[in-house]
């Protein structure tokens, strides 16, 4: 297989997201403008920032399936203008809790993960023994082995995100974008999907992992790149360290924040003395 082969998983042997000056309009506006930001491959990457700045507009042109109005666009090696997307595409999977689609409810866990085999949403062709195995020890990797043969309808929020994941990792892509993957889940479901994605991100041929959310918190130790997207411009970008200070993420959510980190993750706290200046502004102004 060659280096720079999207189906290639081999960490470090391409840079895993490259962008250049990318920037989009949508007629007369602008959503995103001279973004510059690279993770390695096999990193466990980030974007962060409040509603509107651009991060799904940016996970959609990760995924190939939007095109940026200017700039550069390399992912897992292959340079958007240059690469077959088609092909790209299939090293590229997105998990999306809150997604307009999902999967045949009536089919069972293990059916449901068995269909990212063919990027369907029921299961309508034969599987192979190798598939099935596959399937099974990734089921176990997510913790759902108890419920692999329980009907899909029956699964909480939480265990059916750690499915989509296990779905999504059945063709071991090169980069898995995974779109507010904890969002409406209830503080255990939400440390069992963290835990996940923390165990995948240590796995020795792991994906190049990015994580879009709005909350710092949400995000697994093994985070150690960040873009900081602020009104669809960069607010910050870097190691996770130098972004979530105290005094960058406070100038981007416009609000006194207050940073604390604790066994590998990072915690952000408003102070309530400062709720009453909160309430107080209109869009960023003081009324």
């Amino acid at each position: 297989m060659k280096p720079n082969s999207p189906t290639s998983t081999c960490v470090g042997s391409f840079p895993g997201i490259v962008l250049r000056g990318v920037g989009l309009r949508r007629g007369h506006t602008t959503i995103l403008q001279d973004i510059n930001w690279s993770v390695p491959a096999g990193a466990c990457a980030a974007i962060l920032g409040p509603n509107g700045s651009g991060k799904s507009t940016l996970a959609r042109i990760l995924s190939s399936y939007c095109w940026p109005t200017t700039g550069d666009v390399e992912v897992l090696g292959r340079r958007f203008g240059q690469a077959n997307l088609l092909e790209l595409r299939r090293s590229i999977r997105m998990v999306q809790a809150a997604g307009p689609y999902d999967v045949d409810l009536s089919q069972s866990t293990r059916q449901a993960v068995l269909t990212g085999y063919f990027s369907t949403m029921a299961l309508y062709d034969p599987v192979t023994e190798t598939m099935e195995q596959d399937a099974d020890r990734l089921i176990c990797e997510v913790g759902l082995s108890a419920v692999a043969g329980h009907p899909y309808s029956t699964l909480s929020s939480g265990e059916r995100v750690r499915a989509l994941i296990a779905r999504a990792m059945v063709h071991k892509p090169g980069l898995l974008l995974l779109d507010e993957p904890t969002a409406g889940l209830d503080l255990l479901a939400r440390e069992q999907v963290l835990a996940t994605v923390q165990a995948m991100c240590q796995s020795p041929q792991r994906p190049t992992v990015v994580m879009i959310t709005h909350h710092v918190e949400e995000l697994p130790p093994a985070t150690s790149h960040i873009l900081l997207l602020d009104g669809g411009r960069v607010g910050a970008s870097g190691a996770t360290p130098e972004v979530l200070k105290a005094e960058v993420l406070s100038r981007v959510y416009r609000c006194p924040l207050e940073v604390r980190v604790s066994n590998g993750r990072t915690y952000v706290e408003v102070h309530p003395g400062s709720w009453d200046g909160l309430l107080g502004k209109i869009g960023g102004v003081r009324r």
